[in-house]
């Protein structure tokens, strides 16, 4: 019963526009965070729909419950998977399904419709080939993708092989392929639940949105790197960084709720993460010249957004108070631009992946473009040359992706790389090529994008390796000293 009464709880906040579902769910402390969130995407979608039939049946005057409380059970008993609670509550709502399924029956007979989803208006349907489909990564970290595959079979699925088009994730029952992007990205048809398997309970699968995982993939630290992930919980995106170092090195991870940051740890001591080091921290207090800091090469920075891309949040509307949504944009891209900003200014800084779960240009490009043009000694990475939707004109090295082209939710994603000796480097996602901003900027540019005195210096001694600075001073010291000998020979002659 406590996945109703704190679904009904975070309902309740959302329709008082006490913080963003997404953000509310997190800070649950709920145990099973993707259940949750569901849940209480689907109540919410069908909430019109629920209010009438609880009306109808006078359920609340009858049971004495709360209309928030009301609405989630009334949707797992009538259109979700089935009750998950039992005892008194349980038998309480069977006593009522019988009304309940005549109420519901009768809003499709009056509507002339005979599917559940045909009862909501046309704007937030949702059919059947729309559906997005259940995207599983492979932990590395603890088995391959080989033995997933194995395992998969054994368990009555049908493999059929990689896919090559997106055509190929439209999937029946039991099927499923390898991602054609992500070599640890499995997919299954939409309705497949993993919340009660062996893989997912043992660590060895990650449920995470193909999205999701484009971060950590295009950052793509090497074994060994220090590494920060910024805002970091709940931390799937963390435990995929840790993969991809294959537990060595350093993961910094950082998130400002503690709440948030312990389930946080038990989902990396589950995926197997040894290498992270988890700090309670506004990363925005953070102090990029710390010596803790000094061999940091790799940021995520995946910081509050709108939530705008989540699909159970497209719900079709017109926006009606477009002011106040306007201003909190403003206000989440003033935050965003910051972090971005701080993120660059380590020293040691190689290259900052930049992403939301936002549709908005205002929280993706124009961020983008405003640090671009304060940080002109970063530029921009093309990335995945055959993903099917890139960024805003003019910034097409980025990425964008949605339902509709590429069967994920929304997102938006930009890697940037700080200018240098870019030619000798390899790279794996793609040639580097300069943006809007001038091509390797003058000194007097330079002195523009710095905030203090410092930095231009700190961003100058990340091209070149820390040993060459030494020698550097060295070489100056044996010229002084060549100087003062041939002085004294001067005056000795004299």
């Amino acid at each position: 019963m406590a996945l109703y009464l704190k679904a009904a709880e975070i309902l309740e906040k959302a329709e008082k526009k006490q913080g963003a579902l997404k953000t509310l769910v997190y800070d649950s402390e709920y145990v099973n965070i993707k259940q949750m969130f569901a849940l209480v995407c689907e109540t919410q979608r069908f909430s019109s729909i629920l209010e009438e039939i609880i009306e109808s049946t006078k359920l609340l005057k009858q049971t004495k419950m709360r209309m928030h409380l009301a609405k989630v059970l009334v949707y797992d008993l009538l259109l979700g998977q089935g009750l998950k609670c039992g005892g008194s509550w349980k038998a309480m709502m069977m006593k009522h399904r019988p009304r309940l399924q005549a109420a519901l029956a009768r809003m499709k007979v009056k509507q002339k419709v005979s599917k559940n989803e045909d009862l909501l208006p046309t704007s937030v349907q949702r059919h059947a080939g729309d559906q997005l489909p259940r995207y599983v990564r492979v932990n590395t970290l603890k088995t391959t993708i080989e033995d997933v595959v194995d395992y998969c079979k054994r368990d009555g699925f049908s493999y059929l092989g990689q896919a090559s088009r997106l055509d190929d994730f439209t999937l029946k029952e039991k099927e499923f392929v390898r991602d054609m992007d992500l070599p640890e990205l499995l997919v299954f048809s939409p309705k497949t639940d993993f919340h009660d398997h062996f893989l997912y309970k043992a660590g060895h699968i990650i449920l995470q949105d193909k999205a999701s995982c484009l971060p950590a993939h295009l950052l793509n630290p090497p074994p060994g790197s220090q590494v920060i992930d910024a805002c970091a919980a709940p931390g799937n995106k963390s435990s995929h960084l840790a993969a991809l170092m294959k537990n060595r090195g350093r993961l910094f991870a950082f998130d400002l709720d503690a709440k948030r940051l312990a389930t946080m740890s038990t989902l990396l001591l589950r995926a197997g993460v040894i290498c992270q080091q988890l700090a309670n921290q506004d990363f925005l207090k953070t102090e990029p010249n710390s010596p803790q800091y000094k061999d940091v090469e790799y940021i995520l920075l995946d910081p509050s957004c709108s939530g705008s891309g989540m699909v159970c949040l497209q719900d079709g509307s017109s926006s009606a108070d477009s002011e106040a949504t306007q201003a909190r944009l403003a206000s989440l891209a003033s935050f965003q631009l910051r972090c971005l900003n701080h993120g660059l200014s380590f020293p040691g800084l190689k290259r900052l992946v930049y992403s939301t779960c936002s549709i908005h240009s205002q929280e993706n490009e124009e961020v983008i473009s405003a640090c671009l043009q304060q940080n002109p000694h970063f530029r921009l990475v093309p990335l995945l040359s055959q993903w099917p939707e890139r960024g805003l004109q003019p910034l097409t090295q980025c990425l964008r992706a949605s339902p509709t082209k590429t069967r994920t939710h929304g997102f938006f994603v930009a890697l940037l790389e700080k200018h240098g000796d870019s030619g000798k480097k390899q790279n794996s996602v793609g040639q580097i090529r300069d943006v809007f901003v001038t091509p390797r900027c003058s000194s007097t540019c330079e002195k523009k994008a710095a905030p203090t005195e410092e930095q231009p210096e700190a961003i100058e001694t990340d091209v070149n390796p820390i040993p060459d600075a030494g020698q550097a001073d060295v070489k100056s010291g044996k010229r002084k000293k060549k100087k003062k000998k041939k002085a004294a020979t001067r005056e000795s002659s004299v």
